[in-house]
């Protein structure tokens, strides 16, 4: 996952300094993270979208998903003077559908008065890889816009009906950086890093909402399931941002596989329960919403019931 490699690339320092533990993290996507979990050659992947439970029935044994922190996949843009722009599902499903073109379109100026909108050609920007920030994106669009529901659906790949494709969140941000009339999406951490201005998303209860902490942190308030798969997108919460999402790391209940050593499973569990506790407190500095306790307390008991040779791995 990109969504989530600001924060995990501070987490993995950190911790190799705190413990001497290395990780290497390649930021290649959701869609190669979970196809290098089932093809057991890693030792966990990251993954924006949870895994399907056709995607599950293909693993050799029991994946798991913990959540690791929240994140906003955001609509930035690059028009001239970058003015804050407001916009409705509707007005985002149609550009990213192709039906509307110019950015002095009424339906955008009657959103924001206020703006003089250029007669520019809108080119629409999308990941060109399997994505769980597209994934996150799509699965918005699908609760919003029945045509897009019909017509391109939810997923990590999509047949797009318009624009131009880039690699990763940092492939999107710099192709709209280069582009005038470019608007894409990508998660909150690289259009702050890049100077990048941010769309005000009416959500559910008819509020413009910023993607802010609390903003995202409110959109996460909700009943988890057990195995915390669960979609936040469309919140019902009145100051929620409807672009948020948990991540997700995955790794395999039983960790005896492809020769793994004991002590390599136990310092895969120590990693995730620090993560999920002590690593907490670097996410907010780069824009990422803490876990609420109750997904704390879900993860606590989703590492616990990790196994090697069948027998419980931690016990604290």
């Amino acid at each position: 996952a990109t969504f989530p490699y600001p924060l995990y690339n501070k987490w993995f320092n950190v911790y190799h300094k705190l413990t001497g533990v290395k990780v290497n993290y390649q930021a290649i996507g959701s869609g190669g993270g979970i196809r290098q979990l089932l093809n057991q050659i890693v030792d966990f992947g990251g993954t924006d979208a949870f895994m399907s439970e056709t995607e599950l029935k293909k693993a050799p044994s029991k994946i798991l998903h913990i959540p690791t922190c929240l994140g906003a996949v955001v609509i930035t843009y690059n028009l001239p003077g970058n003015p804050p722009l407001k916009l409705t599902p509707d007005v985002i499903a149609d550009i990213f559908l192709g039906k509307i073109k110019k950015w002095n379109d009424k339906r955008i100026a009657r959103l924001n008065p206020e703006v003089v909108l250029p007669s520019m050609d809108i080119v629409v920007v999308h990941r060109s890889e399997g994505s769980g920030t597209t994934f996150i994106f799509s699965d918005y669009l699908s609760k919003v816009s029945e045509e897009w529901a019909k017509r391109v659906g939810r997923g990590k790949v999509l047949n797009w009906p318009t624009g131009l494709g880039a690699k990763g969140n940092p492939g999107v941000a710099g192709l709209i950086r280069q582009i005038p009339g470019s608007i894409g999406y990508v998660e909150l951490i690289y259009a702050e890093k890049n100077g990048m201005p941010v769309a005000l998303i009416q959500n559910k209860a008819g509020n413009f909402i910023k993607p802010t902490l609390k903003s995202i942190s409110a959109a996460a308030n909700i009943d988890l399931p057990a195995d915390t798969r669960v979609s936040i997108t469309n919140t019902d919460a009145p100051n929620g941002y409807p672009i948020s999402s948990f991540t997700w790391i995955i790794f395999y209940q039983e960790q005896h596989y492809q020769g793994r050593t004991k002590e390599q499973a136990q310092t895969l569990a120590k990693l995730l329960w620090w993560m999920i506790h002590e690593g907490q407190k670097y996410t907010e500095d780069l824009l990422y919403a803490r876990l609420p306790e109750r997904a704390v307390k879900k993860a606590e008991a989703i590492i616990r019931s990790m196994t090697y040779d069948g027998k419980k791995l931690i016990n604290w």
